[in-house]
Order: C-alpha cells, then sequence, then structure tokens
C-alpha cells in the first residue's frame, strides 16, 4: 500500500496545478454525492423499513382482533352451555339435550359437535353426532387431560381431524377442540365433568386466508411451542417441501423483529392470542421491499447525478479561477530560473495569488539587488584570500630564516641548514597547496610542523614542541593555514621571552563527529577581560606575526562550516593559553563541496 501511495504521489507530482485541482474536486465532487445519496437512501430505506413495520403490526391487530371476536363468540357458547344448561339441571331426572341441540343450532356455521363426557370419559350426552367410536377413548385424549387437570381456563387444542363419533357421511372435518372441567348435578350431588366443543377450523382459516401483506408476506398460527396451527403454506410444510421458522419465533416477545431465515432478511411480527396462548405470526421479506421501491432509487440516482454535475460545473470554474493566474505566474517564475531576472512577473487572479506574484516581483529585485552585491562580495573575498596567503610569506620571518641558514652553513652546521631549508619548502608547499583551501589534516599539521621547526631553531631552543595526533583523523578534512597562525601567536605572544622554559603542544583529536585541534603554550597568558575581544578584533598587522589573527581564522572556520563551528580560547594568567579549533569530523573525500569556497 505504502508504494501505491508513492506511485499516485509521483503521478499527480507531475502534473499541473489545473490538472490536480480538477481531480481534487471531481472525487470531492463523487464522495460528497455518494454520501448524500447514501444518508438520503438509509434514511428512507429506514423510514420504509419502519412503515413496513406499522403496516405489519396493523394488520396483525386487525387479524388478532378478528380471531379474538370469533373465539370469543365459541367461548360464549360454552360458557351458556355450564352456567346455563348444566348447572341447572339434575341428569339423572332430566334431559339436557333439546337446550344443547337449540345452542348447537344457533351456531352450526362456526360449531361441529357439542358433548358432555363425566370423569371417566364416559359419554352423557352429545349432538349433532351423539355415538362414539368403538375405538374411540376420550379420557387418553390430550384435550381431556388438560380440562380434567388444569381446571382454571378453557383449553385449546391444535387442528385435528373429529375422531370421536361416527358420521353416518363420513365428513370428518378438521376442529379445533374447546375443552373445560363442568360441575355435573346427579342425584343432588355435584360431580366434575369435561365439556367439548369441536369448532370447526375453516372459520380460522377464513380469517388469515384473505390477508394480504405484500408480494411475497403472509400470516400465520401456531401454539406457544410453535406447532403451526394454521399457514398459507401448510400442506407444503407438512409435506417438508417448504420449511418455516417457527420453533424460533416461538420465543419472540410481541413486537417487530428481523431475521435472516434460509439467508432472506425477514421482518417478523408477533401477537399473542390472548387466553389461548396461540401467536399470530406476520413475515414480510425486506428485500423484496426494499426491491419494487423504485422511486426511492430514481430519486436517490437523479439527485446523485445532479451533485455531480453541479459539482463538476463548479470544479471547471474554481479551477479556472485559481489555475490560470498560477500558471501564468509559472511561467514568469521560469524565466527567473533560466535567469532572466528583467523578466516580467505576471500579477492576477485572487487577493492571495496577486500578493504572492508581487512578492516574486519583490524577491526578484533583491535578486538582482543581491546578485551584485555577491559579485562585489567574492571579488572582495577573493582578494583577502590572496592577502592572507601572500602574508604566510612574511619578508621579516623569511629574511631571518635565511639569515640564520647563511650562519649555519657558515659555521659548518650543515646539518641543521639541511633541516631548516627542507622545513621552509615544506612550509611553503603546503601553504600554496596547489590552489586548494580544503587540504587533509596531515598536511595541515605537516605545514605546522615545518613552522615550528624553523621557529624553534631560529630561536636557539627557547622552548619545545610537541604535536600529537590519532592516526585514525589524518585523513580528515580541515581548512589550511588555520593551525599556523596559532602557532606564531604562541611563539611571538608566549614562549619568545622564556629563555628555554617554553612549551608548545598541538594536539589533534576526535570526539562525537567534531574533530577539535588544541594549540597550548605556558606563556603568561591572556587577561580575562581581553579574550572575548580576540575574536571580533580586526586584524592588525603588529610587525611580528603574520597579520592573519585568531578573528580572521575564526571567520574562515565558520565560513566555511557554519557558526557552530571555529575557536575558543582557554587562558589563565601566569599558566598557559590554548586555543581550540572545532571542526566537523568529515572524510577528506567527501569534503570536495567545500573546495570552492
Amino acid at each position: 500500500m505504502r508504494e501505491n501511495i508513492q506511485k499516485i504521489i509521483q503521478y499527480f507530482s507531475k502534473k499541473d496545478i489545473r490538472f490536480v485541482i480538477s481531480i481534487c474536486f471531481s472525487i470531492v465532487a463523487v464522495c460528497g454525492s455518494v454520501f448524500i445519496g447514501t444518508s438520503l437512501y438509509l434514511r428512507f430505506s429506514a423510514a420504509n423499513e419502519t412503515a413496513l413495520e406499522e403496516n405489519n403490526k396493523r394488520i396483525v391487530n386487525q387479524v388478532n382482533m378478528s380471531l379474538d371476536g370469533y373465539l370469543r363468540n365459541l367461548m360464549k357458547a360454552s360458557d351458556t352451555m355450564r352456567y346455563r344448561v348444566l348447572q341447572n339441571c339434575d341428569i339423572t331426572e332430566q334431559s339436557f339435550n333439546s337446550d344443547m341441540n337449540l345452542l348447537y343450532e344457533s351456531n352450526r356455521e362456526s360449531i361441529v359437535s357439542i358433548a358432555v363426557f363425566d370423569k371417566n370419559g364416559q359419554l352423557i350426552d352429545a349432538t349433532p353426532l351423539a355415538r362414539l367410536k368403538k375405538t374411540a377413548e376420550p379420557k387418553k385424549e390430550k384435550w381431556f387431560y388438560e380440562a380434567q387437570y388444569k381446571i382454571e381456563n378453557i383449553h385449546f387444542s391444535t387442528p385435528h381431524v373429529q375422531n370421536l363419533f361416527e358420521d353416518i357421511d363420513y365428513k370428518y372435518k378438521w376442529v379445533v377442540s374447546l375443552s373445560r372441567s363442568v360441575e355435573l348435578i346427579t342425584g343432588g350431588k355435584t360431580e366434575t365433568g369435561i365439556l367439548l366443543v369441536d369448532v370447526n377450523f375453516s372459520g380460522i382459516e377464513q380469517i388469515f386466508r384473505n390477508i394480504d401483506l405484500g408480494k411475497s408476506g403472509y400470516i400465520y398460527l401456531m401454539s406457544n411451542t410453535g406447532e403451526i396451527i394454521y399457514h398459507p403454506r401448510q400442506q407444503l410444510i407438512y409435506s417438508n417441501l417448504e420449511q418455516e421458522n417457527n420453533i424460533k419465533a416461538a420465543k419472540y416477545e410481541d413486537g417487530s423483529h428481523i431475521e435472516r431465515f434460509r439467508g432472506k432478511k425477514r421482518l417478523v411480527t408477533v401477537k399473542t392470542v390472548g387466553y389461548t396462548g396461540w401467536k399470530i405470526v406476520g413475515v414480510s421479506s425486506m428485500v423484496e421491499n426494499f426491491q419494487n421501491d423504485f422511486q426511492i432509487k430514481m430519486f436517490v440516482l437523479f439527485l446523485f447525478l445532479f451533485t455531480i454535475l453541479l459539482l463538476l460545473v463548479a470544479n471547471t470554474f474554481v479551477s479556472s479561477k485559481i489555475a490560470d493566474p498560477i500558471m501564468e505566474l509559472e511561467k514568469s517564475v521560469k524565466e527567473l530560473e533560466q535567469g532572466h531576472l528583467e523578466a516580467p512577473i505576471a500579477i492576477g487572479g485572487s487577493y492571495e495569488i496577486r500578493h504572492l506574484g508581487e512578492t516574486i516581483k519583490s524577491m526578484a529585485e533583491q535578486m538582482r539587488k543581491l546578485m551584485q552585491d555577491i559579485v562585489t562580495e567574492q571579488e572582495s573575498k577573493r582578494k583577502s584570500e590572496f592577502d592572507a596567503l601572500q602574508s604566510q610569506i612574511n619578508p621579516h620571518f623569511l629574511y631571518n630564516t635565511l639569515d640564520s641558514i647563511v650562519w649555519m652553513v657558515e659555521n659548518e652546521r650543515y646539518q641543521e641548514a639541511i633541516v631548516m631549508v627542507t622545513s621552509l619548502a615544506g612550509f611553503f608547499r603546503v601553504g600554496l597547496s596547489k590552489g586548494k583551501n580544503i587540504i587533509t589534516l596531515e598536511n595541515e599539521l605537516n605545514h605546522a610542523g615545518n613552522y615550528i621547526t624553523i621557529q624553534h631553531m631560529r630561536f636557539r631552543d627557547k622552548f619545545t614542541f610537541d604535536i600529537n595526533v590519532e592516526k585514525d583523523i589524518l585523513n580528515m578534512a580541515t581548512i589550511k593555514l588555520i593551525v599556523q597562525p596559532l602557532l606564531e601567536n604562541a611563539v611571538y605572544h608566549g614562549v619568545e621571552f622564556m629563555d628555554g622554559d617554553g612549551e608548545i603542544k598541538v594536539n589533534a583529536y576526535a570526539e562525537n563527529d567534531t574533530l577539535y585541534i588544541d594549540v597550548t603554550d605556558n606563556g603568561m597568558g591572556i587577561p580575562e577581560e581581553n579574550i572575548e575581544g580576540l575574536l571580533k578584533r580586526e586584524s592588525t598587522h603588529r610587525g611580528k606575526g603574520s597579520g592573519i589573527g585568531l578573528k580572521n581564522v575564526h571567520e574562515r572556520i565558520q565560513l566555511y562550516f557554519g557558526e557552530n563551528y571555529g575557536l575558543t580560547i582557554l587562558s589563565e594568567a601566569d599558566v598557559g593559553t590554548t586555543v581550540r579549533i572545532r571542526l566537523p569530523l568529515i572524510p577528506y573525500e567527501n569534503a570536495e563541496q567545500w573546495g570552492e569556497i
């Protein structure tokens, strides 16, 4: 991913600003449109989902009201049979068959049969069918058990074929059995009996059959354990050709739930039918509902395209407003890059771009002025370097050295004369360095060694000297002619009048990427109040010394390597002085970039 991002950045870095602005605005336009379109679609989808949920609740509540009214009528028939017929009749003295027939006739469209059993399951009376099958065992039926041992309510069975009574027409109907415990008066005594009312299941089917929950939606009825009572695809489910999520739905609380069944997202609305424990379940396919919502999709698509078109128009206008003046300004800058400092600068566009153009124009004028100043400064700098180089060949120093050589020859001290001539030659050879300003530390210390050797022989052993350097830093880069002026100061201002007790030491070492060269003498030292001014004072020739001075060396080092480097003076009265050179630790082969300064 990082490589891909780098490639994209490199690709855009090569394009002009008009292209970059256009692409950026286009991306913003697309992202903004997608964001707005998605937000609206999600909002409309949520509203559509809420509407679907409310519609399902409304229909399920309507079905619940219809089913509740239907079952209440049947319960009234059961109540009538219990409280008005059986409690007012002694079955040993009179028959209640006529009252039961009248009740049946009043509800024959809904009721298949009414029957009364004693606590042992023996039939007392029934209508319209009064003959039990030989194989019938009422006491073993579930409806009988629940009515006998759960006497507090009316009990509703699941749909089943009426299989207790013989029907001469062999019209065995699907029924739902309502059973309850009743009190039977027999010879003035009260005994427990069971009242059974078989309800025609087609009445319940009729309530559910004509309910519309959309193209693929439907409603079904189940018991509180998940057993299906009615389902529009009941036969297919019983044949295992279809499946229903009824077992899981039995655990749902009343209300709406979103589930995924067989890979489809569905909205399931559950309503419990009072006093029966049955549950009405409405199912709607959310996917198909939203797929059919064509108007929402078209509106979101239209809004998306319109927003993109509007932003692209704004993109073209803004990019032209910004890019054109900048591109004109870029042409002017390219003219400056080619060295045409007199070329006119294009100024136009918005306030910020005009201000930028005016700034560049001012900068061009400053550049022209600075170029002129640099030319003058370079000429002065070259002259100063030449003068500094020439000042190394101090006529007084050269005269004294040659005079000493003549004296040595006249006194037949040939070996000392050879050493002095050799040192003088080495001194001038390193001082010239073929015009290079950057040399190795080894060459610079050789130059300093030649100089101090000559001075040591001239002053007849008034001082001793020692040069110590770490071998692994001999190839480090340094500026030429920075150690010799410090030795010169040490000789003329430190140990010249010490009568053999003078000591001059040169120590070169490296610490933490920094090269240090310490020049130490044991002369009188420098007053503390004068130390700071030595690196700021203008160089003046005082008869003795090179005339370069500490300030000159300090400034040359900072010119090459920056203000973090240069000289540091450490001195104590009657103890001596150390002048420390601080340079970056750079191998000579890596320092050629400073060779032309």
